[in-house]
């Protein structure tokens, strides 16, 4: 999943940003109330964990914010405030569900999971391109009806280049699509993602073409 933290103790982000990672998210890390704001009015993930105590905005104004113009992405709300009054005022507020400070990252990624199953959708969501298809639901490429396997990092560039329809991307907007906003990992890894999704790509006349210092952009490309 895609997943936006907003938390402004800038070691436990991290520390929970490379936990989600680690077990195969992408996470838009963000420290500001109002940086936040922007950012989840564009912004297409699939579930936000958000701190109540942020400089800018508090957790408790954004998420109504995000509740009145019907963003009914699931939240889970940190806090360090243990009182039952508080946790039924974020509750009351949005929240699909409230972890007290300290928590155990095991705890986390439960209740992750748990948001995730809750919000599985029962049908296909697929995107064609060619004779490829992509169920977005069940994060699975299809391939003349055949089950093709690609690494998740593949899959999210992939994934991201096909929602574009043809439009360039650039090799941030790549990056962060696979990684997450504010990761620290090197452009030229896109390069190696492009290089192996064209070989795998190729023999269903999929091409993925190149513009120097723009970006990528994948296109149905049939045989004259």
């Amino acid at each position: 999943m895609r997943i936006t933290l907003v938390e402004d103790n800038i070691g436990l982000a991290k520390g929970i940003a490379y936990r989600l990672q680690d077990t195969g998210h992408a996470v838009d890390l963000l420290h500001d109330g109002r940086e936040a704001s922007v950012f989840l009015r564009d912004d297409t993930s699939d579930l936000i964990i958000l701190d109540i105590n942020l400089p800018g905005i508090d957790g408790l104004a954004l998420l109504k914010e995000l509740r009145a113009r019907d963003d009914g992405r699931p939240v889970i709300l940190l806090t360090a405030r243990a009182e039952t009054e508080d946790r039924v005022i974020g509750l009351d507020a949005g929240a699909d569900d409230y972890l007290i400070k300290p928590f155990e990252m095991a705890e986390l990624e439960a209740r992750v999971r748990a948001l995730t199953r809750r919000r599985a959708v029962p049908h296909r969501q697929t995107a064609q391109i060619g004779a490829v298809s992509f169920d977005a639901a069940a994060r699975q490429l299809f391939a003349d009806d055949a089950p093709l396997e690609l690494p998740r990092r593949e899959l999210s560039v992939f994934e991201c280049l096909l929602s574009a329809e043809g439009r360039l991307v650039s090799k941030a907007a790549l990056l962060d699509y696979a990684y997450g906003v504010g990761t620290d990992v090197d452009e030229k890894v896109v390069e190696v993602y492009i290089s192996r999704l064209r070989s795998r790509l190729k023999p269903y006349s999929i091409g993925i073409k190149s513009q120097r210092g723009l970006g990528y952009q994948m296109r149905y490309e049939p045989e004259a």
